[in-house]
């Protein structure tokens, strides 16, 4: 049997993102995304609610992405034990995202893995914390048994394993890697994270959405900014709020800015990993005057909660535009210097060249996003590709490289960095006047609403839906490592244990926002 896109009813979904929405059987899910994906659609994300209250009954959210548009679905299941389509054979990276909503709802998607995620033995596996009727106290209760995970052996001649983590050697999060070795050549990598489930998604449950925006922005500390945005967006579409040109001109700055810290730093990450601490003093120094410039400008080193509902929390002093500028400049003077160092440093050259490559055909069928993708020849952007103002003022490159490997993945960082400047530098030359905030009006109870915008690592996404009584009935978060994670896996084999730190910095993905 087929289905046909154009065969189903949709409605566009009022806000900023060209969303259109559809509620599917579970059959029609399938199908549809059989559709899609035969067109190359991505999975952006899947996650569940508990509607039974409302009489609806149990509810598997998906978006998918057409490039220039994303598809909404709702897919209702009445039964107390709900299952789904497996859509892991279509979208690899879905598979996680149901082993997650099994931990939490107990969504059950047919044939699929069913090894847990999130739970970590933490609660009973009857038990299911976004469930309206979860009893919190069972996650206090005595300690329960330890489950041992079924990690997927390799076995043969010479092979054998080496497990690395939870806990690191590092400052890091916690997270653990399996990996099945002859000598140090890595035939297989298997990850299991999880480590940093905080119960956020729940910690939503009716908060206001001016308390949910504070919640939102500390998702994952280092997509601050991007998170605070899809947050305000998703509320602005359920209140039909027009911001400011001026407050989008300011968050299109302060995301560029929080793009340029991260890329800053991990480009010192890198190089240190591959034996260049004088790159990791350089990066680490950039990092740090564009940190305390953001603390003279806006009174913190790191943006929380500069975006808001409506707007902004700060204007731009005057005395603000030329230190902006002034920084921007020698910024850009001192990475100019540093990538022809980079470029030309034989030892990194050979380190970076050929490790951890993702072909442009796996990162495809895998669905990365993000400055991985780009890396592997895959262009897509949010920015440009939906159009999102004030970027749709800007001609946003596609920035590019075809090597898929770790030289690829630097080269991105580089080339989005010089175009994060020109952005900064352009909205702040043309910056509009005007208010920077208005107030936001009741919300749309019982509707579902989403936000999104292309943070650092790619595009991060938040779906919402409000009470009646104007608090948070759901609130799901939605980070770009949860479709990276899985390529991380792939491109470590055939390479050596020791390169792993190497190529996993060059993706340096996040634990947090994926965790939640």
């Amino acid at each position: 049997m087929q289905l046909n896109e154009s065969d189903l009813s949709w409605r566009s979904l009022p806000g900023t993102l060209p969303v259109r929405h559809a509620v599917v059987s579970r059959e029609q899910l399938l199908l549809l995304c059989r559709d899609v994906a035969g067109r190359g659609a991505r999975l952006v994300s899947l996650w569940g609610e508990d509607r039974r209250a409302a009489g609806v009954g149990y509810v598997l959210v998906v978006v998918l992405d057409l490039t220039s548009r994303l598809l909404l679905t709702e897919s209702i299941s009445r039964s107390p034990n709900p299952g789904f389509p497996d859509l892991s054979q279509l979208f690899p990276s879905a598979g996680r995202m149901q082993r997650a909503t099994h931990d939490l709802l107990g969504f059950n998607f047919l044939g699929a893995d069913a090894r847990p995620w999130l739970r970590h033995s933490a609660w009973a596996k009857d038990a299911y914390p976004l469930r309206h009727d979860f009893v919190a106290a069972a996650v206090s209760a005595p300690p329960l048994p330890t489950e041992i995970y079924p990690f997927v052996r390799v076995e043969g001649d010479g092979a054998h394993e080496i497990a690395v983590g939870p806990v690191h050697a590092g400052t890091i999060e916690p997270g653990h890697f399996r990996f099945s070795v002859v000598g140090e050549k890595v035939l297989r990598l298997e990850q299991q994270l999880g480590y940093t489930h905080k119960g956020i998604e729940k910690r939503f449950e009716g908060l206001s959405v001016q308390q949910g925006s504070k919640l939102a922005a500390r998702v994952s500390g280092d997509s601050a900014v991007a998170y605070a945005w899809a947050y305000a967006m998703a509320v602005e579409s359920l209140t039909d709020t027009q911001v400011p040109a001026r407050a989008l001109a300011l968050r299109a700055l302060l995301l560029e800015r929080e793009r340029l810290a991260n890329h800053l730093g991990d480009l010192g990450g890198i190089g240190n990993d591959a034996g260049l601490s004088f790159g990791l003093a350089q990066f680490s120094r950039l990092k740090e005057d564009l940190l305390r410039v953001n603390a003279t400008v806006w009174g913190a080193r790191y943006l929380f909660d500069e975006i808001l509902p409506g707007g902004v929390a700060t204007d731009l002093a005057p005395t603000a535009l030329p230190i902006l500028l002034d920084s921007l400049a020698a910024m850009a003077a001192e990475v100019a210097v540093l990538q022809d160092i980079y470029d030309n440093h034989a030892g990194l050259q050979d380190r970076f060249h050929g490790a951890g490559v993702l072909s442009a055909k796996l990162a495809r069928q895998l669905g990365v996003v993000g400055l991985a993708a780009r890396a592997s020849g895959q262009a897509q952007d949010w920015r440009a590709a939906l159009e999102i103002p004030p970027y749709d003022g800007f001609a946003i490159g596609s920035v590019l490289a075809e090597g898929g490997d770790v030289a690829a993945r630097v080269a991105v960082r580089f080339d989005e960095i010089a175009e994060s400047l020109q952005v900064c530098r352009g909205l702040l030359t043309d910056l509009p006047s005007g208010e920077i905030s208005v107030a936001v009006g009741k919300t749309r109870a019982d509707e579902l609403a989403v936000g999104g915008i292309e943070g650092w690592r790619g595009p991060i996404l938040v779906g919402l839906r409000v009470a009646a009584d104007g608090r948070i009935a759901r609130c799901h978060p939605h980070d770009p490592s949860w479709l990276n994670w899985p390529a991380l896996e792939h491109a470590i084999i055939d390479n050596i244990v020791p390169d792993f730190p190497l190529i996993n910095k060059s993706f340096n993905l996040s634990y947090s926002g994926q965790d939640l």
